[in-house]
């Protein structure tokens, strides 16, 4: 009787139109916003951007379709009953009734469970329990919603955060292209060049592993940019891929790099999902699961900040060697298995790793109170905390601007290179060399169009 008089049945139409409105209005205002703000990136010719927006869009419509699975199979899933004993296997928290006086905490449960569904009441009658409780099941809705938010606001500090690191070396790119136009003609600024190989290449310690490892490692947290480097590097860069740009805005083209490789950290790749699982499966009483795994994206951080740097290193150290040009030289060999993208999946992991755990906390806490015994202790809760703020500052501020830099020295250039107007008009170029060479199968060979170069991109208006 009392289930019928919660049924929406029995609730006033005034709730029900007064719940349905607030709801629908808070999610017309929040589509609002983010159409807004598309409009106001496509007016501002932020073409990565937006796509990142639309990307970030795609998982929040992914979450609420995974929200609204979740609400249209809950009796589907409350009816299944399983065995008393599967349901004591890998809690996250230690029941408090002995095995003494399990028998009596069956009948109280039985009690209880028969009082508050139907469903419950089925499965206990078998002499078995839920699979899942609708209680569990709205508590989940919960912790789908926290992560959606938390990811969303991680996302934008990345890349507020990241952007404004990269602005800061505007100054750099702006001393070299007011220089005289006898200093373009040099290879790179001499004493900046000279500091960058004084720095990393000079000297028999620096060039040991060890040695220039551990001082890649405290690097990465002390500049790890400095204008000697950003100036090899956007020499090096220029060189081997545009020697016909020589007035090419490498800042320009650092940020639209930031930019696209920003759409693919928004999203959340079906490994970072089988993460989330593994995790819940994981968290088990006892176990600190929670704690050690704050450990993990500081760790991959880590390494990843060192590698970065000791890439700058290595490509500093093969310039020193070839005395004839000094000059850096991409290359895919200083990259792990020769692919720069590799770390910027890691970065991906990281960044989706620590927002995962940040919303995981917020969760708890809305959900089960701050003492809740899977909140654990708070000699695990603060340590969590600080390490979650370190890793979200320093990869945003710090891992994600040196990747954006460090990822140019690949043997191949991106296609961000271009601003979006050279870039439609490299669209309309190749679109019209396709008809043409479509259309003139059986013309002469010396009729067709020959295949562009980055010469010819250059000319282009």
């Amino acid at each position: 009787m009392a289930e019928e008089a919660n049924s929406l049945e029995y609730t006033p139409t005034w709730v029900v139109a007064v719940v349905c409105f607030v709801i629908v209005l808070m999610s017309l205002l929040a589509e609002r916003a983010l159409h807004k703000l598309g409009k106001l990136l496509q007016k501002k010719k932020q073409e990565a951007l937006f796509q990142a927006l639309q990307k970030l869009k795609e998982e929040l419509m992914l979450l609420g379709f995974i929200s609204l699975l979740l609400t249209v199979t809950q009796n589907a899933i409350s009816r299944i009953c399983i065995p008393p004993h599967l349901a004591n296997v890998m809690l996250p928290c230690k029941k408090e009734i002995e095995s003494s006086n399990q028998e009596e905490h069956y009948q109280h449960n039985k009690r209880h469970l028969l009082s508050a569904s139907k469903n419950a009441a089925l499965c206990v009658h078998g002499g078995k329990v839920q699979l899942f409780s609708l209680e569990a099941l709205h508590q989940l809705h919960i912790f789908i919603f926290v992560l959606a938010v938390v990811h969303v606001i991680f996302c934008a500090s990345t890349m507020v955060l990241g952007g404004a690191r990269i602005r800061q070396w505007k100054t750099w790119e702006k001393s070299l292209q007011n220089s005289k136009p006898e200093d373009q003609t040099k290879p790179v600024h001499e004493h900046h060049h000279h500091l960058f190989l004084e720095i990393h290449a000079k000297g028999y310690w620096r060039k040991a592993a060890v040695v220039s490892w551990l001082i890649s490692f405290f690097k990465h947290f002390l500049g790890s940019i400095t204008k000697s480097d950003y100036i090899a590097l956007r020499q090096g860069f220029i060189t081997e891929h545009c020697p016909h740009l020589p007035h090419f805005d490498f800042h320009e083209y650092i940020l639209r790099t930031l930019e696209i490789d920003f759409k693919k950290i928004v999203g959340i790749s079906w490994y970072l999902w089988l993460f989330v699982v593994m995790f819940l499966l994981l968290n088990v009483e006892g176990w600190h699961t929670y704690f050690w795994l704050a450990f993990l994206p500081l760790g991959v951080l880590l390494v990843v900040g060192s590698k970065l740097e000791h890439i700058i290193t290595c490509m500093a150290q093969e310039a020193e060697v070839k005395m004839q040009n000094k000059e850096v030289k991409p290359s895919d060999a200083h990259f792990w298995f020769h692919k720069p993208v590799i770390i910027l999946h890691l970065i991906h992991f990281i960044l989706f790793q620590n927002s995962f755990e940040i919303a995981f906390f917020f969760w708890i806490w809305c959900t089960y109170g701050f003492r809740s015994c899977i909140m654990e202790k708070l000699g695990y809760i603060i340590p969590r905390l600080i390490m979650g703020l370190i890793v979200q500052v320093l990869c945003s501020y710090s891992t994600l601007p040196l990747y954006a830099l460090v990822s140019q020295m690949g043997s191949n250039y991106k296609r961000s290179m271009f601003s979006t107007h050279m870039q439609s008009a490299l669209g309309r170029w190749a679109q019209s060399d396709k008809c043409t060479t479509e259309s003139s199968q059986t013309a002469p060979q010396e009729m067709l169009i020959p295949q562009p170069t980055l010469q010819s991109v250059s000319q282009l208006p």
